[in-house]
């Protein structure tokens, strides 16, 4: 499994982009969720469990798709020249 990182932006392999907002734990259950923003419409804010954020994607639902995580880190340079 990949390593979730705060603040940091994602690729759903439906090819959206969202911000990882911070992790939250439920309060019976202990299971950890996955705050995240949407970047685009709304900006609204959504969780999914974390293991579902990180996991893999069903390749026998999703056959076509080239993305391995449902969620994969993106890696976006700085525009300013240093």
């Amino acid at each position: 499994m990949q390593e979730l990182k705060v603040n940091r932006v994602y690729r759903h392999f439906k090819g959206d982009y969202y911000l990882v907002v911070d992790v939250a734990k439920h309060s019976e259950t202990g299971e950890e969720y996955v705050v995240y923003r949407k970047l685009y419409e709304d900006g609204s804010l959504w969780i999914r469990p974390k293991a579902m954020f990180l996991g893999e994607v069903d390749r026998e639902k999703y056959p076509e798709v080239e993305q391995t995580y449902r969620f994969e880190l993106q890696e976006i340079p700085s525009a300013v020249k240093r």
